[in-house]
């Protein structure tokens, strides 16, 4: 049927995709394997669009001219497999909301950091007068987003498992922020795999569009050159960092920028937050904002929760909540961002972590290690050699009692776990959460 679109997935890209679809005239039809939440299921019944739970109803599937697939969908999925053996198309919500909208766009993408990069680029422009919306991988559908508000601009955060099924999804700017190892169960444990589909974001961006690339990033820097992307590609590195601010030199933006733009300040710490800010610095200046709307803009930034979230400082003790840090790269950053020992808090649910990567820096760093999960031998067996001090616990509420212990003014807790959290907790939301209580019950 060429009307017809099958959604596959009812969380909040697909519903929202599936509004989307039926507001263009196509057929819908709504597919989820597991229980649909009693708000989305609202949402499809008020809005007439049939669904169905708990199966996947094959032939009704196969009548579809293109399948719209949620993120959460691995590729191995056996409806996936179907579908593919019955050649028909498969695309992703941010590919189809980006059909049904002539607002340009800022893409992001990369391993960590660019939920900071995106909520940052949207504030900037937001700040600076300029008509912008946000959406994708920060919890917005984007195809609701495209059929309910009108913008100039969106940020979009894009992850590599949206863009596995991009194809024409091609944004005026492009960010590509760094590339390490992540999820690579999703991608057959290939590293080369996963980079191919974090560079699925330039595939179809042309001259006229610009790629922001961090051209430290060994991954990028490799595939750049190989790839040779169409877009006007503009390289961002640690030679723009000065001090605690950034200077985007002469000529970065285009021919009429004669003078470097200095920016002294900014409002999230550490060097790879400097790269961040670089890229969605750049993109403010690209869409419009003026350097001096950049500057007051920096000045009312506020980080999204549960990454470098400052929680409540006692006795000259800061308390800061990462616990979306779920990887090993991730702590890495975080315990390069503090100019003071750190009380380092980590553990839960082993990812097949590389500890090596973070030992030089937790050696220096590093004062205490508090393990908290419910298994913690690798990460304690690793440590305990090569941090002054360590403790093992399995519950948030004694963590951080012995990190407070082993705290003294000046100091840092870090929340930075390098792992899931799903072993005492529902998700890292929740283990931030409770983390954040836990701080504050101790002035209690």
């Amino acid at each position: 049927m060429d009307n017809f679109k099958v959604v596959l997935g009812a969380g909040e890209s697909g519903v929202g995709a599936a509004l989307l679809a039926k507001a263009k005239g196509f057929k819908v039809f709504v597919s989820e394997l597991g229980k649909i939440e009693q708000k989305y299921k609202q949402i499809l019944e008020d809005n007439q669009i049939v669904y169905e739970e708990g199966k996947h109803t094959e032939k009704v599937i196969l009548m579809a001219n293109e399948v719209i697939k949620s993120p959460g969908i691995p590729e191995a999925a056996p409806i996936i497999r179907l579908i593919r053996d019955e050649a028909i198309r498969i695309i992703s919500e941010i590919e189809f909301a980006a059909r049904h909208t002539k607002a340009k766009i800022i893409g992001i993408t990369g391993t960590n950091g660019k939920t900071t990069t995106t909520l940052l680029t949207y504030h900037l422009l937001k700040s600076a007068g300029i008509n912008v919306g946000l959406a994708g991988n920060v919890g917005n559908s984007f195809a609701e987003a495209v059929l309910t508000t009108k913008h100039d601009w969106y940020v979009v955060e894009v992850s590599s498992f949206q863009l596995d099924d991009c194809y024409e999804f091609a944004p005026h700017i492009g960010m590509l922020l760094n590339i390490t190892p992540d999820h690579l169960d999703r991608y057959e444990k290939d590293m080369q795999n996963y980079i191919d589909a974090k560079f699925r974001l330039i595939q179809s961006m042309e001259e006229e569009h610009i790629l922001l690339y961090n051209a430290d990033d060994k991954h990028i820097a490799k595939e750049i050159k190989l790839e040779e992307p169409f877009a006007t590609c503009k390289p961002i590195n640690e030679k723009w960092f000065t001090g605690k601010g950034i200077t985007i030199p002469a000529g970065t933006l285009d021919k009429k920028q004669t003078k470097p733009i200095v920016f002294d300040e900014l409002p999230i710490p550490g060097k790879h937050n400097q790269l961040n800010a670089s890229a969605a610095i750049t993109a403010a200046l690209l869409a419009g904002a003026t350097a001096d709307q950049i500057r007051e803009g920096l000045k009312t930034f506020k980080n999204t929760s549960h990454r470098l979230e400052p929680v409540v400082e006692i006795n000259g003790v800061r308390f800061i909540n990462d616990s979306k840090a779920t990887n090993v790269d991730a702590v890495f950053y975080a315990l390069g961002s503090y100019d003071a020992p750190i009380i380092w808090i980590a553990g839960g649910t082993d990812k097949g972590n590389d500890y090596k990567q973070i030992e030089e820096l937790a050696r220096k760093n590093v004062k205490a290690l508090v393990c908290m999960g419910k298994d913690n031998s690798k990460i304690y067996k690793f440590f305990k050699d090569k941090v002054p001090q360590i403790a093992d616990t399995n519950d948030v509420k004694t963590a951080v009692q012995r990190a407070f212990e082993f705290a003294k003014a000046g100091d840092v807790v870090l929340l930075s776990p390098a792992c899931a959290s799903f072993d005492l907790f529902k998700n890292y939301e929740d283990r931030g959460e409770k983390f954040k209580a836990a701080c504050k019950a101790l002035t209690k």
